[in-house]
């Protein structure tokens, strides 16, 4: 089975073994057209997800838990473009949660549990209809000479939140559970650690080398904070008051 879809600016060719990719994909559709990137899926690729899930699975009750051959198939076509994408298009996929106001974005990344999605569910409900998902899950960053973008991705999260859309990345929090809401500027150095650990890592050392360099220009690129915060709508208005620039923070 193929497909074409149009994910952070390129055009994508997918042959797949099973049809579900191809549902997961379809708001990224486009028409046939030369690809910029092709991703072929063959048996072992399901045989490499399926182990990986499973070794996930046994480290973390909160890791996917396998699934059927077709579900596997999607993450593997994700895979395959993280694997390549730094390399050939200056673009990496991160884990975070990622929310544009007034034609900004802002990220928010954390360890799995802390509570990214209910952070910018916040938003969503503090600034109404300015605040539009980009990508609750895994969306894709692209370091340029222009600016930093953030792309929505099919690959969305549980609950499928995120837009077709690109916007400059304003902001980056690392978000902490605190019973006070307060937040401030970190520096590079002290950012780099968590930066790190939720990109994703390609295999290849050129391609993780590719990676570590575009996510130091981003760091250096785009304002960089740490947010403590409880549940309590409160928090939107810190984080955001602090992130867009209304405040000293």
């Amino acid at each position: 089975m193929i497909g074409f879809y149009k994910i952070a600016d390129r055009v994508i060719r997918v042959e797949s073994i099973y049809e579900d990719v191809h549902a997961y994909c379809c708001e990224y559709a486009c028409d046939k057209q030369d690809p910029d990137f092709e991703v072929i899926i063959r048996p072992e690729d399901l045989t490499y997800e399926r182990k990986k899930s499973e070794a996930e699975a046994a480290i973390s009750p909160r890791a996917f838990r396998g699934g059927t051959d077709g579900m596997l198939e999607t993450l593997a076509v994700y895979r395959k473009m993280a694997e390549s994408f730094p390399v050939l298009f200056d673009t990496f996929l991160f884990h975070g949660s990622a929310i544009a106001v007034d034609g900004k974005a802002y990220l928010f990344t954390a360890k799995s549990g802390t509570g990214k999605s209910t952070h910018t569910a916040l938003w969503r409900k503090y600034l109404g209809d300015r605040a539009v998902m980009v990508n609750d899950d895994k969306p894709l960053i692209r370091v340029s000479e222009e600016g930093v973008f953030i792309y929505g991705t099919p690959w969305n999260g549980k609950h499928r939140l995120g837009s077709n859309i690109c916007v400059p990345l304003h902001g980056i929090s690392i978000l902490e559970r605190g019973a006070v809401n307060e937040i401030a500027r970190v520096e590079k150095k002290d950012a780099l650690p968590m930066l790190l650990q939720q990109s994703y890592r390609p295999a290849d050392i050129k391609a993780l080398g590719k990676t570590v360099n575009l996510i130091s220009k981003m760091a250096s690129d785009v304002s960089l904070f740490r947010l403590k915060c409880n549940m309590d709508i409160e928090a939107a208005e810190v984080a955001y008051s602090a992130m867009s620039g209304q405040t000293g923070a």
